[in-house]
């Protein structure tokens, strides 16, 4: 089995703080996922996350006007700059200090930056020079007396304004100029979170967090005061940056949002339409008219605080980002529909890609575009495990609130609810593989209880395990039933059989998660110890152990009182798979790691860890010394004086509550893994972690992987070697380089007259790859039985060879099954629907037949 994979995406998770933006073409949003960036693609609805990652969360982001430089900050102030379109990071570079804003200028040239309550303005990097020092300071601005919240540069790039938690907001130029003082706008009672420029800038609007908006225009003379008169109407000057600066600015007028207790959280501005975005703390959003203050539209979309806003360039799409609930809507506001609404599991994910979290939700993924399509909410407790029956249209799911639930995946319904005599709290699930019984363990009465889907009944409640029961699965060939619990054994039962005689193993520690191989023949268990255990399931003894511990071990808390290497807890997998040809295992735990093991040799092949995010527990090996003090480590205090308000503050949740805000009871998250699962076809493995639902894969159109490569096999020679019509020739040429373009335009240009002659001479060297580019190409192809003739050809030329090495060749097989089911599904679907629409014809026709017939007889007897 290969271990090249890569970071591929990043599920589950679609927004977790900072601003999130649109990209200059408004078909993109950009969101902060922690300490990484997920671009979502709204018009071909897919979602990808870029693969670098900060060493913290993410405060804020900003992207270049022309889309080829963006720059993440982590609450540190440690900055990355990235090229955009491929995801590579360019320069590492750190303020020193958090940012809480950063803006590139309308022209590029220059990057505003916040450090407290200072401004400093950068010259933008050139990304096409290897330049000593990328980053060049322009200028510090100083003035504000507490710390900057945002800023606005003006059309022109020649001066922006800066708004501070002082109530004021003030106007600076990029350049001196000659008797300029930086103008400052003051009379809010509150902190100013928003000044913006309109399009003539003859105006500036500022909003302060206690909902009052002032609009301010120029003061003819020194004389006059505040006036509520029109807006005076001059001409627009030629250089926007001087004019405004040498403007006398006085407020104009006064309006306010007379929101009932509630503050404005974030806001935005677009200046072709002068719309005035504006979010409240309570989950409302609100869009206004300006300068006439004209509310079009007020909506609520959440019942939490709206973190950040974001209006693509025509002014049509709104993004919201809610923190507390990681939910990312985007919105159309003209005819008040969604563009896109994604919301992650708001605490731990705890299954896979079906997932299942502690907010008592199941969601369903598409690993191809990352969004979430179907959510269920039936559960009112923590999920426990999910599972797809065997043809992929019900998912099971268990619950601690003691229900198993079956959802159809076709209707999107809960058609089935299985329960247990008494009330109980089910820790584990497994489905048969035929799909008609269920089971799920109890950790109450360490019971496990068995269900026909059919019917729905109890079945049977097998008794035997003296601790609660930690995991459950069936083997994939036969009727044997694995159980592991607490109690430090495991036992097989035989669900169909009559005896119910079961002869435990026993280990040394508490036993917490098993897997089958994919033949049935050999089972995995994981111990508290760090160990994991492979049996012989036929002869019921113990093949070999693989030490862990010293593998899964690693990261050190925040609160730790020794060092990583000599703490004890959490070294241990909880979650265990098995890959397709049963070679290896992958797996996982309270750990930063995810381990693969080749099953034979009981040795590391990768590990995998699957945050370098520092804001997390358990990701750094040493603690600094530097953040210890006398009250203890400086990481557990939070000092980002997000909540500043006293109602921000205040915990009115009951205690013990587990439902709702749980931000408040826990600061910290911690870096683990929930479980693991490898995709049937091998070509990609998923953790369910802290972060989200990770995804790892082998895409050859991400990595470079060419087989048997010599010197003179280039792209030219392959297409020279095509054009002489050496078809077989090209096309192992094609697979030697292992570029997935080139091996497609070579193997549509053969003729189909040639495909049996070819499947027969290609050597087997090449034959899983040539079954795998197959299966994709069934997938995605319009050539159907150009492909099905491929397949034919080649199974029945190496059928004996692939049969021999069928647990070597199972995730080809796999993809090629899935490929062709879906082929066959995609086409009986088709005939059905033309067999009813000529049905409709045919009876329409002869409905029009008929009444003709009546027609012609009632005209018949009317004639004298």
């Amino acid at each position: 089995m290969k271990a090249n994979f890569k970071f591929s995406n990043l599920c589950g998770t679609v927004y977790r703080q900072g601003n999130i933006l649109f990209t200059p073409d408004g078909n993109s949003v950009l969101s902060p996922v922690g300490n990484r960036v997920s671009v979502f693609d709204l018009v071909n609805n897919k979602s990808r996350t870029l693969p670098f990652e900060n060493r913290k969360n993410i405060a804020a982001i900003a992207l270049s006007p022309d889309s080829n430089v963006l720059i993440t900050v982590d609450e540190d102030g440690r900055a990355l700059l990235v090229n955009f379109k491929r995801g590579v990071v360019l320069h590492h570079f750190n303020f020193h200090n958090p940012v809480l804003t950063i803006q590139f200028s309308p022209d590029g040239k220059y990057i505003a930056v916040t450090r407290e309550t200072h401004v400093q303005v950068w010259r933008t990097p050139n990304y096409l020079l290897r330049e000593f020092a990328p980053f060049n300071l322009h200028r510090t601005y100083t003035g504000h007396h507490d710390e900057v919240l945002s800023l606005e540069w003006s059309p022109d790039s020649k001066c922006f304004i800066a708004t501070s938690r002082d109530m004021t907001a003030r106007l600076f130029t990029l350049d001196p100029l000659e008797e300029f003082r930086p103008k400052t706008f003051a009379g809010h009672r509150d902190a100013v979170i928003g000044a913006y420029f309109p399009s003539d800038c003859r105006l500036i609007y500022t909003v302060s967090r206690d909902g009052a908006v002032f609009t301010w225009c120029e003061k003819p003379n020194e004389d006059q005061g505040d006036t509520d008169d029109e807006v005076p109407t001059v001409s627009t000057p030629r250089d926007i940056g001087t004019s405004i600066a040498r403007t006398r600015w006085g407020v104009h007028k006064r309006n306010y949002l007379n929101q009932h207790n509630t503050k404005v959280a974030c806001s935005t501005f677009h200046r072709a339409s002068n719309l005035l975005v504006i979010g409240f703390s309570t989950g409302v959003f609100g869009l206004w008219e300006m300068p006439d203050f004209t509310n079009l539209h007020t909506l609520s979309i959440s019942q939490e605080r709206i973190s950040s806003i974001a209006i693509n360039p025509s002014g049509e799409w709104l993004a919201f980002g809610a923190k507390k609930l990681g939910q990312l809507l985007v919105w159309e506001w003209q005819s008040e529909s969604y563009v896109l609404k994604q919301q992650g599991h708001y605490s731990d994910m705890n299954t896979y890609i079906a997932t299942g979290g502690d907010d008592g939700k199941v969601k369903v993924w598409n690993a191809t575009s990352g969004f979430c399509f179907v959510t269920f909410s039936e559960h009112s407790a923590a999920i426990s495990g999910v599972e797809f029956a065997k043809q992929g249209q019900i998912l099971f799911s268990a619950s601690l609130d003691g229900t198993v639930r079956a959802f159809d995946l076709v209707r999107y319904r809960n058609f089935r609810t299985f329960t247990s005599p008494s009330p109980v709290q089910f820790s584990s699930f497994a489905a048969d593989s035929s799909g008609e019984v269920v089971v799920a363990g109890s950790i109450d009465s360490f019971e496990i209880f068995v269900w026909s889907v059919q019917t729905g009944k109890l079945l049977e409640i097998l008794s035997g395990h003296e601790g609660p029961v930690s995991s459950l699965s069936f083997s994939p060939t036969g009727n044997l039933l694995a159980s592991g619990s607490w109690d430090k054994s495991v036992r097989l039962w035989n669900v169909y059989g009559r005896s119910r005689a079961v002869e435990p193993f026993q280990f040394g520690a508490e036993v917490l998660a098993l897997a089958f191989r994919p033949d049935g023949k050999e089972l995995a268990i994981t111990t508290l110890d760090g160990q994991v255990t492979l049996y012989d399931v036929d002869q019921g003894r113990q093949k070999s152990v693989i030490e862990g511990r010293r593998d899964v071990s690693g990261g050190r808390k925040v609160d730790d009182r020794m060092t990583a290497t000599s703490n004890s807890s959490g070294k241990s997998y909880n979650s265990l798979a098995y890959t397709a040809d049963g070679q290896c295992i992958i797996a996982g735990g309270n750990s930063k790691y995810v381990v693969i093991y080749d099953v034979r040799d009981g040795v590391v092949i990768k590990k995998f860890q699957i945050s370098e995010n520092l804001s997390l527990d358990g990701t750094e090996e040493f603690l600094d010394s530097r953040r210890l003090a006398e009250a203890g480590n400086l990481d557990t205090l939070d000092t980002h004086r997000e909540d500043s308000d006293l109602e921000d503050r205040m915990d009115v949740s009951l205690p013990g509550v587990q439902r709702g805000d749980m931000s408040k009871r826990r600061y910290r998250l911690e870096a683990r893994t929930k479980c693991v699962r490898i995709s049937p076809t091998g070509r990609a493995w998923a953790a369910a972690s802290t972060e989200g639902l990770l995804i790892y894969s082998t895409d050859d159109t991400i990595a470079f992987d060419p087989f048997d490569l010599d010197i003179d096999l280039t792209p030219r020679a392959v297409l020279d070697t095509l054009a002489s019509q050496s078809y077989l020739k090209s096309l192992v040429m094609a697979f030697r380089l292992n570029e997935k373009l080139l091996i497609q335009r070579v193997f549509e240009s053969i003729p189909h007259s040639d495909v049996r002659l070819i499947a027969r001479q290609l050597p087997v060297v090449y034959i899983m790859a040539l079954l795998r580019f197959v299966a994709e190409h069934l997938d995605k192809g319009p050539h159907l039985e150009f492909d099905l003739l491929w397949v034919k050809e080649t199974l029945l030329a190496h059928g004996r060879y692939l049969r021999d090495r069928s647990g070597e060749y199972a995730s080809v097989f796999r993809a090629l099954t899935k490929g062709l089911v879906d082929v066959q599904r995609n086409v009986s679907k088709l005939c059905d629907d033309n067999v009813s629409l000529l049905s409709y014809l045919i009876d329409q026709s002869n409905a029009r037949a008929s009444r003709a017939v009546r027609g012609a007889d009632l005209m018949d007897v009317d004639k004298p």
